[in-house]
């Protein structure tokens, strides 16, 4: 049995708090957040402790693992401060807003033992998991092209519901918060990136951060990439999709939340092809599946002492290729990667 706390009691908290309730090994003992009466509610809800300082629930209640979920902006800080006091980090994507941020909590927590996990539960969608075997028992061959397409409805009111939502210094925009899932699983299953040429844009709601963002990306193995991502979509959500193209094989997931086998096409066809069109889910939302797998993964990479595909570094992979989406769009020129950001709005007071 394993202790766990949760640090920010916001939209995504409910997510979290939904799949702790299903692990009989994973025990809440308190939740925090900056506003009193929020925490205060989530407390009774779930009848644990409630808190405000994250520190004071640390040390009183002694838990194993602490997931923050609170605004991206706060991650690094928080995540460092309560390295020293918990066996494991939980933290929600992204991970910092930028590199140096992410460094930072990394270091932190490698100098206390304490192990890292990112959240980026769509890599554990079935569908994104058959995906990922086909691409690593080379059924596509030479990689051609992969895309994520993000066509989400997120409204003025959905930006006003918290002060930080859309900013620079605390946020970032669609390609920082709502993409940042895709982003990752196209770098996870295309390759590492070597370069990003983007543009961004405001086009339906007052944030400082953009709705709506194009990026074209090279990957190191010769493949292209296509990142087309907006919160703009109305009146509802319509996709959040992926595909790769090889010269073996084209694979479609799609759905709201990369949950739907679309196209499943190989030039040499396998028995078990059959089944993947069984592997097609319906989430309630956006979240998906993925968080329950997710936390049964990071228990056993505690129990086995295995590494997680989804630890601090891996996290900071996709983080890397947002900031140069970014620079990219600043800038005006294409970006290569393992470069030192300049121009990059992100964690900063707006001008």
């Amino acid at each position: 049995m394993k202790t766990i706390a949760l640090v920010g009691c916001g939209r995504i908290s409910e997510r979290h708090l939904q799949v702790l309730h299903q692990i009989p090994e994973l025990k809440l003992v308190g939740v925090c957040d900056l506003q009193p009466e929020r925490a205060r509610t989530v407390g009774e809800a779930w009848q644990v402790p409630a808190y405000t300082d994250p520190l004071e629930m640390a040390d009183r209640e002694h838990p194993d693992i602490v997931s923050v979920l609170t605004d991206s902006g706060s991650h690094t800080d928080l995540g460092i401060a309560l390295a020293a006091r918990v066996s494991a980090l939980v933290v929600e994507k992204p991970m910092a807003l930028t590199l140096d941020a992410a460094d930072r909590l990394i270091e932190a927590c490698e100098a206390h033992g304490t192990r890292l996990f990112v959240v980026k539960q769509n890599r554990f969608n079935p569908p994104i998991q058959a995906l990922k075997q086909a691409l690593d028992q080379g059924r596509f061959g030479k990689l051609v092209l992969g895309t994520v397409r993000i066509r989400w409805a997120r409204t003025q009111a959905y930006y006003d519901q918290a002060p930080w939502r859309g900013t620079w210094k605390h946020d970032g925009g669609v390609f920082t918060n709502q993409a940042s899932h895709h982003i990752d699983l196209l770098q996870w299953l295309m390759g590492p990136v070597l370069s990003a040429k983007a543009y961004i844009a405001t086009r339906l709601v007052d944030i400082e951060a953009e709705d709506t963002g194009v990026a074209v990306l090279q990957f190191r193995n010769g493949a292209l990439g296509v990142v087309e991502a907006t919160t703009a979509t109305r009146p509802r959500d319509l996709e959040g999709s992926l595909s790769v193209l090889g010269e073996k094989g084209a694979v479609v997931i799609g759905g709201f939340s990369v949950n739907r086998p679309v196209t499943w096409n190989f030039a040499e066809p396998r028995p078990e092809d059959e089944a993947i069109q069984e592997l097609i889910t319906s989430p309630p939302d956006v979240y998906g599946f993925g968080h329950l797998p997710f936390y049964l993964d990071v228990l056993d990479c505690l129990a086995s002492g295995r590494n997680s595909m989804l630890a601090g570094l891996e996290g900071r992979k996709s983080l890397e290729i947002i900031n140069a989406i970014y620079e990219s769009a600043f800038s005006g020129r294409e970006v290569r990667l393992q470069y030192q950001p300049q121009g990059v709005p992100l964690g900063r007071d707006a001008q």
